[in-house]
């Protein structure tokens, strides 16, 4: 019965996922970047973090925001590294709304990125944990753990993705782009390659660049990962200290009784 059961279910997801792609025209390729900060022990490059600002700045902030991050935590640990210097000198690059003033002002460190809604395109505060680069088996158990859900991969695959083919629907451009959901985007290629350059001399290829912001934009959506990290591992540690202990003590406290029932 059971059998039968998981049989169907197979059988009834295969049709539900063959469906879904034959609607969206076709399935995303996400390409599998090994990126330093997966898996349970991994961390932040802060080299990179810094190329995928640059990226950002010079590049992305044209018509997306990052609302929810605000500049300060350019200097926490984890991160970047800017210096309050830095962190003071590059947030007075933005302007932001001050209701007391009612006018904007040089941004302070204080201050979030501010929103970009000019261009209607998303902010990307979250975009790296609000899309899922896999689904399925793949992208669940210990393999999410070890893996993540592949959101800065579809970042970076869809920066990559372009085919250099157009169409034009209702007016509007699109693009076709073979990590994007149904093959066809109205956003235009942001990254050709060489659009930057890099203080530490690393390539500015077009992959290069997508893994750096791709990067970034992960440590906007999760600046603690690595203190949360350190922490579960801790936790986890102690608790099995803490077993091994319990048990221990357990047969420490329970042997005289076994050995009074054995001799009775």
């Amino acid at each position: 019965m059971f059998k039968k059961l998981a049989l169907s279910a197979v059988t009834a997801l295969a049709l539900t996922t063959s469906g879904a792609f034959a609607a969206g025209g076709g399935e995303q390729h996400i390409e599998d970047i090994q990126f330093s900060f997966e898996g349970p022990f991994g961390k932040f490059d802060q080299n990179q973090l810094q190329r995928g600002l640059k990226v950002f700045t010079e590049v992305c902030a044209a018509c997306h925001g990052l609302k929810f991050v605000p500049f300060r935590t350019l200097s926490d640990e984890g991160g970047p590294g800017f210096t309050e210097d830095q962190v003071r000198a590059y947030a007075a690059n933005f302007d932001v709304y001050d209701a007391e003033l009612e006018d904007t002002r040089p941004a302070k460190p204080s201050d979030n990125f501010p929103a970009n809604t000019g261009a209607g395109a998303p902010d990307l505060s979250l975009m790296a944990k609000a899309r899922a680069g896999f689904h399925g088996p793949y992208g669940t158990g210990i393999s999410q753990l070890f893996n993540g859900i592949g959101g800065p991969e579809y970042i970076a695959s869809l920066l990559t993705g372009y085919t250099g083919h157009e169409k034009e629907e209702a007016g509007v451009t699109l693009y076709e782009n073979t990590a994007f959901p149904g093959g066809w985007i109205s956003m235009a290629p942001p990254l050709s390659g060489e659009d930057v350059e890099f203080d530490d001399g690393h390539s500015n290829s077009l992959h290069h660049e997508a893994e750096d912001v791709a990067a970034f934009l992960m440590w906007t959506a999760e600046p603690k990962m690595m203190a949360r990290q350190h922490a579960g591992f801790v936790g986890v540690l102690f608790l099995t200290i803490l077993s091994v202990l319990l048990y221990l003590t357990n047969k420490r406290i329970w042997a005289p009784v076994k050995k009074k029932a054995k001799e009775a």
